[in-house]
């Protein structure tokens, strides 16, 4: 299936590693012109030297902490253009709720909420100049299921899905969507590195470590086993593509079933 993708420029942010990298190496092999972001100018080189290698594909980098506004700014100045905006970018720890501070609340609202609506409001105008445009919000099941263990992440999440609903109902009747994917649980990079930490702690494998957690804390999983990043990204390179118009608005989960309900 021809995606359409040729010739669009994608934004992914946070995207030298994990979901967003597997998101814009994706949109690279369908021909997107696509721009790497991460915070330190050496991870988004190796990111653009691996992603050119693995698609032969038009990809470029921008190195800074998205969460600020004055990098945001010059990211729009490098570059004024962007068809696709994949709000990627976002942090997550465990903590318990009497000690998230509230500049934790703070710290996660502006860099899971406030960075993709900022970069969404610049980057808004080019597209309604162009008729034509895919925003999407890279949430989370725990927008659904919030987290016991952080309540703030899933906070973060739930309001991503807020955003995205808002915006899209101010780009009706245009050839803009605003879309929000909910992956579940993934094995990221990180996931990787914490189920083989288990696994040495425990003195078993990394098999029976991912086989108790679905067990245990993701039981209404219907997939038993964490997604891969390609997975997710399957889904972002769809609904970034000009196949996607008459999907608007929407929450859509690649959560392996986690969210037990049938709307």
């Amino acid at each position: 299936m021809d995606l359409e993708l040729t010739k669009k420029i994608a934004l992914v942010t946070g995207s030298t590693a994990g979901i967003g990298n597997a998101i814009a190496t994706s949109l690279a092999r369908e021909g997107a012109s696509v721009i790497v972001s991460g915070r330190t100018p050496a991870a988004v080189d190796a990111a653009v030297a691996e992603m050119k290698a693995a698609t032969s594909g038009d990809v470029q980098g921008f190195a800074g902490d998205l969460t600020t506004a004055s990098a945001a700014e010059a990211l729009v100045r490098e570059y004024p253009a962007v068809d696709i905006l994949v709000n990627n970018l976002g942090i997550f720890e465990v903590r318990p709720f009497e000690e998230i501070s509230d500049a934790d609340w703070t710290r996660f609202f502006e860099a899971n909420v406030l960075s993709g609506a900022r970069l969404a409001r610049l980057y808004l105008p080019g597209m309604r100049r162009k008729n034509w445009g895919r925003i999407i919000f890279i949430s989370s099941e725990s927008g659904y299921h919030i987290p016991a263990e952080m309540i703030h992440y899933g906070m973060t999440k739930a309001a991503q899905v807020a955003v995205a609903r808002g915006l899209a109902e101010t780009t009706a009747g245009t050839g803009i969507t605003v879309n929000s994917v909910l992956p579940g649980p993934t094995r990221s990079r990180g996931v990787g590195d914490f189920l083989a930490g288990m696994a040495a702690a425990s003195g078993g494998s990394v098999q029976t470590v991912e086989s108790d957690f679905f067990k245990k804390a993701r039981p209404t999983s219907l997939l038993q086993r964490f997604a891969t990043t390609e997975e997710v990204a399957a889904m972002v390179t769809y609904v970034a593509s000009p196949l996607s118009s008459a999907t608007n608005g929407a929450a859509l989960r690649v959560d392996g079933g986690t969210i037990k309900t049938a709307f």
